[in-house]
Protein backbone atom coordinates (compact mmCIF):
# COMPACT_ATOMS: atom_id res chain seq x y z
CA UNK A 1 0.00 0.00 0.00
CA UNK A 2 1.38 2.88 -1.09
CA UNK A 3 2.29 5.93 1.64
CA UNK A 4 -0.81 8.22 2.26
CA UNK A 5 -0.71 12.03 2.21
CA UNK A 6 -2.32 12.33 5.28
CA UNK A 7 -3.01 9.26 8.04
CA UNK A 8 -5.39 10.35 11.18
CA UNK A 9 -4.90 7.36 13.91
CA UNK A 10 -7.30 7.83 16.74
CA UNK A 11 -7.20 11.21 17.11
CA UNK A 12 -9.24 13.29 19.90
CA UNK A 13 -9.24 16.58 20.99
CA UNK A 14 -11.07 17.76 24.09
CA UNK A 15 -11.75 21.49 25.10
CA UNK A 16 -11.99 21.18 29.19
CA UNK A 17 -15.00 18.76 29.14
CA UNK A 18 -15.97 19.12 25.53
CA UNK A 19 -14.72 16.43 23.29
CA UNK A 20 -14.51 18.15 19.88
CA UNK A 21 -13.36 15.18 18.09
CA UNK A 22 -13.64 11.46 19.66
CA UNK A 23 -10.89 9.33 18.40
CA UNK A 24 -10.70 9.65 14.30
CA UNK A 25 -8.94 6.95 12.14
CA UNK A 26 -8.85 8.54 8.67
CA UNK A 27 -6.40 7.86 5.53
CA UNK A 28 -6.42 10.35 2.50
CA UNK A 29 -4.25 9.40 -0.68
CA UNK A 30 -1.84 11.91 -2.31
CA UNK A 31 -3.53 13.79 -5.30
CA UNK A 32 -7.15 13.17 -3.59
CA UNK A 33 -9.53 16.14 -3.24
CA UNK A 34 -10.76 15.09 0.04
CA UNK A 35 -13.91 17.03 1.72
CA UNK A 36 -14.44 16.92 5.24
CA UNK A 37 -18.58 17.56 5.68
CA UNK A 38 -20.72 18.63 8.43
CA UNK A 39 -22.91 21.21 10.34
CA UNK A 40 -21.58 23.69 12.57
CA UNK A 41 -19.56 21.93 15.65
CA UNK A 42 -19.77 18.74 14.30
CA UNK A 43 -15.60 18.32 14.23
CA UNK A 44 -13.88 19.25 10.76
CA UNK A 45 -13.01 22.31 11.24
CA UNK A 46 -10.76 21.37 14.78
CA UNK A 47 -9.63 17.97 12.59
CA UNK A 48 -8.08 20.55 10.13
CA UNK A 49 -6.58 23.04 12.63
CA UNK A 50 -4.91 19.34 14.14
CA UNK A 51 -3.46 18.85 10.61
CA UNK A 52 -2.11 22.00 10.31
CA UNK A 53 -0.77 22.04 13.78
CA UNK A 54 -2.96 25.02 15.05
CA UNK A 55 -4.19 22.57 17.71
CA UNK A 56 -2.34 19.94 19.60
CA UNK A 57 -4.31 16.93 19.76
CA UNK A 58 -5.14 15.24 23.30
CA UNK A 59 -4.63 11.60 21.64
CA UNK A 60 -3.64 9.96 18.75
CA UNK A 61 -1.27 10.90 16.09
CA UNK A 62 -1.24 13.13 12.70
CA UNK A 63 1.39 11.93 10.27
CA UNK A 64 1.92 13.73 6.78
CA UNK A 65 3.98 11.12 3.99
CA UNK A 66 4.43 8.49 6.76
CA UNK A 67 5.95 10.92 9.20
CA UNK A 68 4.57 11.63 12.54
CA UNK A 69 4.24 15.65 12.64
CA UNK A 70 2.01 15.47 15.62
CA UNK A 71 4.23 17.36 17.74
CA UNK A 72 5.68 19.77 15.04
CA UNK A 73 4.82 23.29 14.70
CA UNK A 74 3.16 24.64 11.66
CA UNK A 75 5.72 26.17 10.03
CA UNK A 76 7.75 22.57 10.30
CA UNK A 77 4.88 21.14 8.30
CA UNK A 78 4.81 20.94 4.56
CA UNK A 79 1.13 22.04 4.26
CA UNK A 80 -0.25 25.32 3.95
CA UNK A 81 -3.75 26.58 4.80
CA UNK A 82 -6.35 28.79 3.28
CA UNK A 83 -9.30 30.70 5.18
CA UNK A 84 -12.66 31.95 4.07
CA UNK A 85 -11.24 35.72 5.27
CA UNK A 86 -7.91 35.32 3.12
CA UNK A 87 -5.65 36.99 5.00
CA UNK A 88 -4.47 38.88 2.69
CA UNK A 89 -2.30 42.13 3.54
CA UNK A 90 -3.51 45.61 2.70
CA UNK A 91 -0.68 47.81 2.69
CA UNK A 92 0.69 45.02 0.19
CA UNK A 93 0.10 44.58 -3.44
CA UNK A 94 -0.61 40.87 -4.75
CA UNK A 95 2.78 40.00 -6.22
CA UNK A 96 4.18 40.85 -2.43
CA UNK A 97 1.40 38.88 -1.05
CA UNK A 98 2.32 35.90 -2.83
CA UNK A 99 5.37 36.37 -2.32
CA UNK A 100 5.35 37.13 1.01
CA UNK A 101 6.08 33.44 2.54
CA UNK A 102 8.69 32.96 0.12
CA UNK A 103 10.88 35.98 1.20
CA UNK A 104 10.29 34.42 5.12
CA UNK A 105 11.97 31.28 3.97
CA UNK A 106 14.77 33.81 2.31
CA UNK A 107 14.28 32.77 -0.95
CA UNK A 108 16.92 34.96 -3.55
CA UNK A 109 14.82 37.82 -4.79
CA UNK A 110 14.88 36.80 -8.62
CA UNK A 111 13.76 33.25 -7.41
CA UNK A 112 10.33 34.07 -5.64
CA UNK A 113 9.28 36.79 -8.12
CA UNK A 114 9.23 34.01 -10.78
CA UNK A 115 7.79 31.51 -8.40
CA UNK A 116 5.08 33.93 -7.50
CA UNK A 117 4.11 35.08 -10.90
CA UNK A 118 3.67 31.49 -11.90
CA UNK A 119 1.85 31.09 -8.99
CA UNK A 120 -0.34 34.02 -9.89
CA UNK A 121 -0.33 32.97 -13.45
CA UNK A 122 -2.07 29.36 -12.47
CA UNK A 123 -4.68 31.04 -11.37
CA UNK A 124 -5.58 33.51 -14.13
CA UNK A 125 -4.29 36.78 -12.20
CA UNK A 126 -0.68 37.54 -13.63
CA UNK A 127 -1.72 40.60 -15.21
CA UNK A 128 -3.04 41.84 -11.77
CA UNK A 129 -0.20 41.35 -9.79
CA UNK A 130 0.28 45.46 -9.00
CA UNK A 131 -2.76 45.58 -7.64
CA UNK A 132 -3.95 46.04 -3.88
CA UNK A 133 -6.08 43.47 -2.29
CA UNK A 134 -8.96 46.31 -1.77
CA UNK A 135 -8.80 46.89 -5.75
CA UNK A 136 -10.23 43.26 -6.31
CA UNK A 137 -13.37 41.44 -6.21
CA UNK A 138 -14.25 38.33 -3.60
CA UNK A 139 -13.62 35.71 -5.80
CA UNK A 140 -10.17 37.39 -7.03
CA UNK A 141 -8.54 37.61 -3.56
CA UNK A 142 -10.10 34.08 -2.90
CA UNK A 143 -7.27 33.01 -6.05
CA UNK A 144 -4.65 35.41 -4.64
CA UNK A 145 -5.21 33.73 -1.37
CA UNK A 146 -4.72 30.18 -3.34
CA UNK A 147 -1.87 31.03 -5.24
CA UNK A 148 0.24 32.37 -2.01
CA UNK A 149 -0.43 28.98 -0.51
CA UNK A 150 0.49 27.05 -3.48
CA UNK A 151 3.80 29.39 -4.45
CA UNK A 152 5.04 27.47 -1.43
CA UNK A 153 4.86 23.78 -3.26
CA UNK A 154 3.27 21.95 -0.32
CA UNK A 155 2.25 18.42 -0.44
CA UNK A 156 -0.99 19.42 1.34
CA UNK A 157 -2.96 22.06 0.73
CA UNK A 158 -5.59 23.04 3.88
CA UNK A 159 -8.84 25.06 2.91
CA UNK A 160 -11.43 26.16 5.70
CA UNK A 161 -14.78 27.18 4.32
CA UNK A 162 -12.76 29.44 1.42
CA UNK A 163 -15.66 30.04 -0.60
CA UNK A 164 -18.15 30.66 2.49
CA UNK A 165 -18.19 34.81 1.71
CA UNK A 166 -18.68 34.47 -2.09
CA UNK A 167 -22.40 35.09 -3.48
CA UNK A 168 -23.77 31.85 -4.88
CA UNK A 169 -22.90 32.53 -8.56
CA UNK A 170 -19.23 33.76 -8.02
CA UNK A 171 -18.90 30.43 -5.31
CA UNK A 172 -20.05 28.00 -7.82
CA UNK A 173 -17.72 29.20 -10.56
CA UNK A 174 -15.34 29.23 -8.03
CA UNK A 175 -15.90 25.61 -6.82
CA UNK A 176 -15.26 24.36 -10.89
CA UNK A 177 -11.96 26.73 -10.85
CA UNK A 178 -10.70 25.15 -8.08
CA UNK A 179 -11.00 21.13 -8.89
CA UNK A 180 -9.41 22.33 -12.17
CA UNK A 181 -6.66 23.82 -10.49
CA UNK A 182 -6.22 20.84 -7.94
CA UNK A 183 -5.69 18.55 -10.74
CA UNK A 184 -3.50 20.66 -12.91
CA UNK A 185 -0.91 21.20 -9.68
CA UNK A 186 -1.80 17.30 -8.55
CA UNK A 187 -1.40 18.50 -4.79
CA UNK A 188 -3.83 16.85 -2.45
CA UNK A 189 -6.43 19.10 -1.02
CA UNK A 190 -8.08 18.68 1.84
CA UNK A 191 -11.26 20.53 1.97
CA UNK A 192 -13.76 21.93 4.76
CA UNK A 193 -17.40 23.01 4.47
CA UNK A 194 -20.76 22.37 5.98
CA UNK A 195 -22.20 22.56 2.08
CA UNK A 196 -22.77 18.99 0.61
CA UNK A 197 -23.85 20.67 -3.07
CA UNK A 198 -20.62 21.83 -2.53
CA UNK A 199 -18.60 18.81 -1.69
CA UNK A 200 -20.45 16.76 -3.73
CA UNK A 201 -18.74 19.03 -6.75
CA UNK A 202 -15.61 19.38 -5.97
CA UNK A 203 -14.32 16.02 -4.13
CA UNK A 204 -12.80 12.86 -5.29
CA UNK A 205 -13.82 11.63 -1.51
CA UNK A 206 -15.83 12.73 1.33
CA UNK A 207 -15.96 12.12 4.69
CA UNK A 208 -19.26 13.23 7.28
CA UNK A 209 -18.71 14.50 10.17
CA UNK A 210 -21.56 14.93 13.08
CA UNK A 211 -20.58 15.03 16.93
CA UNK A 212 -16.52 14.90 16.72
CA UNK A 213 -16.98 11.52 14.58
CA UNK A 214 -17.30 10.62 11.29
CA UNK A 215 -20.32 9.30 10.40
CA UNK A 216 -19.17 7.50 6.55
CA UNK A 217 -16.20 8.26 4.14
CA UNK A 218 -17.34 7.62 0.28
CA UNK A 219 -16.98 8.59 -2.94
CA UNK A 220 -19.96 11.54 -3.55
CA UNK A 221 -21.89 8.98 -5.53
CA UNK A 222 -21.78 6.05 -2.91
CA UNK A 223 -22.84 8.70 -0.38
CA UNK A 224 -25.47 10.31 -2.19
CA UNK A 225 -26.80 6.98 -3.57
CA UNK A 226 -25.93 4.44 -0.26
CA UNK A 227 -25.78 6.35 2.95
CA UNK A 228 -25.07 4.39 5.77
CA UNK A 229 -27.09 6.34 8.45
CA UNK A 230 -29.82 7.98 8.13
CA UNK A 231 -27.86 11.37 9.70
CA UNK A 232 -25.96 10.74 6.17
CA UNK A 233 -28.89 10.17 4.15
CA UNK A 234 -30.69 12.90 5.54
CA UNK A 235 -27.79 15.54 5.86
CA UNK A 236 -26.37 14.82 2.44
CA UNK A 237 -29.19 16.18 -0.25
CA UNK A 238 -33.01 15.94 0.74
CA UNK A 239 -34.18 12.78 1.41
CA UNK A 240 -37.35 11.14 2.89
CA UNK A 241 -36.62 8.98 5.95
CA UNK A 242 -39.26 6.41 6.72
CA UNK A 243 -39.94 4.82 10.25
CA UNK A 244 -41.74 2.99 12.28
CA UNK A 245 -45.83 3.38 11.34
CA UNK A 246 -44.69 5.58 8.29
CA UNK A 247 -42.35 3.03 7.10
CA UNK A 248 -44.59 0.30 7.58
CA UNK A 249 -47.23 2.21 5.73
CA UNK A 250 -44.89 3.51 2.74
CA UNK A 251 -42.78 0.49 2.37
CA UNK A 252 -44.30 -2.20 4.34
CA UNK A 253 -42.45 -3.20 7.10
CA UNK A 254 -40.68 -1.69 9.91
CA UNK A 255 -37.18 -0.57 9.55
CA UNK A 256 -35.63 2.75 8.99
CA UNK A 257 -36.30 3.82 5.12
CA UNK A 258 -34.78 6.37 2.74
CA UNK A 259 -36.62 7.07 -0.96
CA UNK A 260 -34.60 10.40 -2.43
CA UNK A 261 -37.33 12.91 -4.07
CA UNK A 262 -36.06 12.64 -7.31
CA UNK A 263 -36.70 8.81 -7.22
CA UNK A 264 -40.62 9.55 -6.86
CA UNK A 265 -42.69 9.35 -9.84
CA UNK A 266 -46.18 11.19 -10.19
CA UNK A 267 -49.07 10.37 -11.80
CA UNK A 268 -48.36 9.37 -14.98
CA UNK A 269 -44.80 9.04 -14.58
CA UNK A 270 -45.67 6.03 -12.51
CA UNK A 271 -44.36 2.58 -14.37
CA UNK A 272 -45.99 -0.67 -14.44
CA UNK A 273 -44.26 -2.65 -11.47
CA UNK A 274 -43.78 0.49 -9.24
CA UNK A 275 -44.57 0.68 -5.74
CA UNK A 276 -47.57 2.91 -5.61
CA UNK A 277 -49.90 4.72 -2.89
CA UNK A 278 -52.48 7.44 -3.34
CA UNK A 279 -52.15 11.07 -1.45
CA UNK A 280 -52.76 14.50 -1.64
CA UNK A 281 -50.59 17.51 -2.63
CA UNK A 282 -50.21 19.67 0.45
CA UNK A 283 -47.84 21.97 -1.39
CA UNK A 284 -45.36 23.05 -3.87
CA UNK A 285 -42.06 24.81 -3.11
CA UNK A 286 -40.80 26.55 -6.44
CA UNK A 287 -36.90 26.80 -6.90
CA UNK A 288 -36.62 27.68 -10.39
CA UNK A 289 -35.35 24.67 -12.40
CA UNK A 290 -37.04 22.31 -10.19
CA UNK A 291 -40.48 22.17 -8.16
CA UNK A 292 -40.84 19.90 -4.09
CA UNK A 293 -44.51 18.81 -4.13
CA UNK A 294 -45.01 17.85 -0.71
CA UNK A 295 -47.60 14.88 -0.71
CA UNK A 296 -49.89 13.94 2.11
CA UNK A 297 -50.33 10.16 1.37
CA UNK A 298 -53.49 8.71 2.46
CA UNK A 299 -51.74 6.29 4.84
CA UNK A 300 -50.49 8.78 6.83
CA UNK A 301 -47.01 9.87 5.97
CA UNK A 302 -45.65 13.17 3.92
CA UNK A 303 -43.08 12.68 1.05
CA UNK A 304 -41.77 15.16 -1.06
CA UNK A 305 -41.65 14.65 -4.41
CA UNK A 306 -38.97 16.23 -6.69
CA UNK A 307 -39.65 17.10 -10.36
CA UNK A 308 -37.95 19.08 -13.18
CA UNK A 309 -39.75 22.17 -14.57
CA UNK A 310 -39.15 20.56 -18.09
CA UNK A 311 -43.14 21.21 -19.42
CA UNK A 312 -45.94 23.24 -18.42
CA UNK A 313 -45.45 26.87 -16.25
CA UNK A 314 -45.19 27.37 -12.41
CA UNK A 315 -48.71 28.05 -12.21
CA UNK A 316 -49.97 24.73 -13.71
CA UNK A 317 -47.45 23.12 -11.13
CA UNK A 318 -49.13 25.77 -8.56
CA UNK A 319 -52.17 24.61 -9.20
CA UNK A 320 -51.66 20.77 -7.79
CA UNK A 321 -52.18 21.86 -4.81
CA UNK A 322 -55.00 19.98 -2.66
CA UNK A 323 -55.34 17.73 -5.81
CA UNK A 324 -55.36 13.57 -5.47
CA UNK A 325 -52.20 12.09 -7.04
CA UNK A 326 -50.57 8.65 -7.42
CA UNK A 327 -46.94 8.48 -6.79
CA UNK A 328 -44.80 5.24 -7.48
CA UNK A 329 -41.26 4.22 -6.89
CA UNK A 330 -39.03 1.29 -7.63
CA UNK A 331 -38.06 -1.07 -4.82
CA UNK A 332 -34.01 -1.10 -5.53
CA UNK A 333 -34.37 2.94 -4.62
CA UNK A 334 -35.62 2.24 -1.29
CA UNK A 335 -32.75 2.04 1.20
CA UNK A 336 -32.96 0.03 3.76
CA UNK A 337 -30.67 2.28 6.74
CA UNK A 338 -31.53 -0.87 9.15
CA UNK A 339 -29.57 -3.14 7.27
CA UNK A 340 -25.71 -3.42 7.99
CA UNK A 341 -25.07 -5.65 4.65
CA UNK A 342 -26.33 -2.10 2.32
CA UNK A 343 -23.40 -0.42 3.40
Amino acid sequence: MSTAAVELVGLSKSFGEVTAVDGIDLRIEDGEFFSMLGPSGSGKTTVLRMVAGFEQPTSGSVRLGGDDVTTRPPFARDVNTVFQDYALFPHMDVLANVEYGLRVKKVPRKQRRERAMAALESVQLGLLSDRRPTQLSGGQRQRVALARALVNRPKVLLLDEPLGALDLKLRRAMQLELKQLQREVGITFVFVTHDQEEALTMSDRIAVFRDGQIEQVASPAELYENPATPFVAGFVGTSNLLTDEAARAVVGRTGTFSIRPEKIHLDSEVETGHTTARGTVADVVYLGSVNHYLVDLDAGPTLTVLRQNLHGSTGQAMSRRGQQVTVGWADEHVIDLSDPSHE
